[in-house]
C-alpha cells in the first residue's frame, strides 16, 4: 500500500514521508515522540527506553526584506500650471508698487543700515571676483557678514541708488521663497491641493510679503535657507532612487556606500550663504546636518539593510560632516575675500597692541587673520551686549513666544497726511502676520512633532526640524533684544507643515461628501480675505482714522 502525501505543517514545510515502521519498533512508534516507555523482557524487569525528539535542521538565514521604499514625485503638466500660476502672482505681489514708501526719498527703519553698505560694497568693487568692501561702519563695524548686502548691491548695480536698487534683489528673493515652499510640499506630499495651499499660503502671509518688499537681510537669508532645505529634499529622493535601482550586496550588512551627493553639497553651500548673512545661519547648519543623517539612517533601514544605523554612521556621518559643515564654513571664509583683498578695509591692520582675538595661541597667525578674528570677536560681543537685563528697550522690540502668534509686529515706517475730502488719515508699514496663518501656528506645530516623532511620519521631519532650529535657540538666548523680523524664516517651516496637514483633511470624506476639501478651501479663502483686509498697514497706504483703527485689534499691536 502507498503511503499518503504528507500534510503541510504551519510552517509550510512538509514531515518526513519516511514510513513510521521503518524508523522505530512499534511499541516505541506508537508513542508520542521525546516521552519515555516502559517494556518488559523475558528476563528480567521492565526497562525504560528514552526516545529522543528529533531537532529540526536549522533553516539558513534568510536576508531582510526591504520595506516598502520612498518614491520620489514626479513632475506633471499640473505642477508646470500651478507652479506658473501662484509664481506669477507672488512676482506681482512682490514687485508692483515696490518703491513705495520711502522716508522723503531715502531708505526706511534699517534699510538706512544695509542699504548704504551695500551701495559701498558696489562703488567699492574692482572686479566681481574679489568684489568691494563696506569702508565706512556707521557704529564702529558692520556687524553682520557681507553677504546679503553683496546680493542687495546686484539690484542697485542695475538700477542705481533707488528704491527699486535697494529692494530689487529682495524682493526677486521673496519669489524664490514662494517657489521653493510649493516645491518642497509637492516632493514631501505628491498632492497637487497641498502645493496650491503652500502657494497661497505663502503669498499672503504678511511676514513674507513686507520682508520680500524691504531692503533688509531676513528675506535673502530666508531665500538661502528655503534653498538648502530643498536641495536636501531633492539629495533624499536621489537617495530613494540609488537604494531602489538595484539589489543590496547580501554580504554587506551596513548597506552600499553612496556616490557624491550633488545636491547636499549644494545644501552646504547655500547654508554657508545663509551664514554669511547672519551667524543665525550656524542653527541650521547643526539642525539640518543631523536631519540628514537621520534620513540617511530611515532610507537605509527601509532598503533592507541589516544593520542600517551602523551603516548610517560609517558610510554617511563623515560625508554629511563634509558637505554639511566642512563645506559652509568654506563658503563663509570665502564670503569675507573682498576683506582680505582691500587694504582699507575696517581693522585689515590693526596695531599689535589694539589686537585681541579672543582665542589664545593666535600670535603665530598671519596679521590679516588676527585682525579678522579680533573683527570677529568684536560683532560676537556686540550681539552678546544687546540685552535687556543690560538696559537695552525698544518699543517694537518682540520675545519668542510672542512671535507664535504675531502678538508684537513690527512698525517700519508712519506716516501722518489728509486725505480726500479733508479727512485726517495715517499710514503705518508693519511686519505682520496673517492671523489666520499666525493664530493656528502653535497648535500645527504641536500636531507636527506629534505626527514626526509618535507617529513616525517622516514627512513632518523636515517642518518640525526647521521650526525648531528658527524658534528654539532664541528662546534660549530670550535675554537679548529681539524683534519680529527675526521669525522670517520660521514661518516658511509652518505653511509647509500647514499645507502638509492640509492634504490630510482633504481626504476626509464622510459620506462620500469632500467635506474635507471644502474646509480647506474655507481656510484658504478667509486667509486671502485677512491679507486684503490687512494689507494697507503692510504697505503704507494712508488710511482714514477710524479706518485705520478697525485693522488695529490688539493693543499689542499698537
Amino acid at each position: 500500500m502507498t503511503q499518503p502525501p504528507p500534510e503541510p505543517t504551519n510552517d509550510g514545510a512538509a514531515p518526513d514521508p519516511t514510513p513510521a515502521d521503518a524508523a522505530a519498533p512499534a511499541t516505541v512508534a506508537a508513542t508520542p515522540p521525546s516521552t519515555t516507555t516502559a517494556t518488559a523482557t523475558a528476563t528480567g524487569p521492565a526497562t525504560t527506553t528514552r526516545v529522543r525528539r528529533p531537532k529540526k535542521p536549522k533553516r539558513p538565514k534568510e536576508p531582510k526584506q526591504p520595506k516598502r521604499l520612498r518614491v520620489p514625485v514626479r513632475w506633471t503638466p499640473w505642477d508646470t500650471r500651478v507652479f506658473a500660476v501662484l509664481g506669477l502672482v507672488a512676482a506681482i505681489s512682490r514687485f508692483v508698487g515696490l518703491s513705495f514708501p520711502t522716508d522723503q526719498g531715502t531708505p526706511v527703519f534699517d534699510e538706512k543700515h544695509y542699504v548704504p553698505q551695500a551701495w559701498q560694497i558696489l562703488r567699492s568693487t574692482g572686479d566681481p571676483i574679489s568684489g568691494g568692501i563696506e569702508d565706512n561702519p556707521g557704529f564702529g563695524l558692520v556687524v553682520h557678514p557681507p553677504v546679503a548686502k553683496q546680493v542687495m548691491a546686484i539690484g542697485e548695480w542695475l538700477f542705481g541708488y533707488t528704491p527699486l536698487g535697494w529692494r530689487f534683489m529682495s524682493a526677486v528673493a521673496g519669489v524664490l521663497v514662494v517657489l521653493a515652499i510649493m516645491d518642497i510640499t509637492r516632493r514631501l506630499s505628491g498632492s497637487t491641493l497641498a502645493t496650491v495651499v503652500a502657494g497661497v499660503l505663502a503669498i499672503a502671509d504678511g511676514v513674507l510679503f513686507v520682508s520680500s518688499r524691504m531692503g533688509m537681510l531676513d528675506i535673502i537669508q530666508t531665500a538661502f535657507i528655503l534653498g538648502a532645505a530643498w536641495a536636501l529634499t531633492v539629495d533624499r529622493d536621489q537617495v530613494a532612487r540609488r537604494l531602489a535601482a538595484g539589489p543590496l550586496p547580501l554580504d554587506d550588512d551596513l548597506g552600499p556606500p553612496l556616490p557624491w551627493r550633488w545636491w547636499r553639497f549644494t545644501a552646504g553651500v547655500l547654508l554657508g550663504l545663509a551664514l554669511g548673512v547672519k551667524w543665525s545661519g550656524l542653527y541650521y547648519i547643526a539642525a539640518f546636518g543631523l536631519l540628514s543623517v537621520f534620513a540617511d539612517l530611515v532610507d537605509r533601514r527601509r532598503a533592507g539593510v541589516g544593520k542600517p544605523t551602523l551603516g548610517a554612521l560609517a558610510r554617511d556621518t563623515v560625508p554629511a560632516l563634509g558637505h554639511l559643515v566642512a563645506v559652509p564654513l568654506g563658503v563663509y571664509l570665502l564670503s569675507w575675500r573682498s576683506w582680505f583683498a582691500e587694504e582699507t578695509s575696517v581693522y585689515r591692520h590693526l596695531a599689535e597692541d589694539q589686537r585681541d582675538t579672543g582665542i589664545p595661541g593666535t600670535g603665530w597667525l598671519p596679521e590679516a587673520v588676527q585682525n579678522w578674528l579680533h573683527y570677529q570677536r568684536g560683532v560676537l560681543e556686540f550681539h552678546g551686549s544687546l540685552t535687556t537685563s543690560g538696559g537695552h528697550e525698544h518699543p517694537w522690540e518682540s520675545k519668542p513666544w510672542e512671535w507664535l502668534w504675531s502678538g508684537r509686529p513690527m512698525l517700519y515706517y508712519s506716516t501722518e497726511t489728509t486725505c480726500l475730502g479733508g479727512r485726517e488719515c495715517k499710514g503705518w508699514l508693519m511686519l505682520f502676520g496673517t492671523p489666520p496663518i499666525w493664530w493656528l501656528l502653535v497648535p500645527v506645530m504641536v500636531w507636527v512633532v506629534y505626527k514626526w516623532i509618535v507617529c513616525f511620519d517622516g514627512r513632518y521631519a523636515l517642518p518640525a526640524v526647521g521650526f525648531l532650529a528658527s524658534w528654539v535657540p532664541w528662546v534660549i538666548a530670550h535675554d537679548r533684544q529681539m524683534y519680529f523680523f527675526y521669525a522670517t524664516a520660521l514661518i516658511p517651516f509652518v505653511l509647509v507643515a500647514m499645507a502638509l496637514i492640509a492634504a490630510d483633511v482633504a481626504r476626509w470624506r464622510p459620506g462620500g461628501r469632500a467635506v474635507g476639501v471644502g474646509l480647506v478651501a474655507a481656510h484658504l479663502a478667509v486667509v486671502v480675505a485677512a491679507f486684503l483686509f490687512w494689507l494697507p498697514i503692510m504697505t503704507g497706504i494712508p488710511l482714514p482714522l477710524e479706518t485705520f483703527e478697525l485693522r488695529l485689534w490688539l493693543p499689542s499691536w499698537k
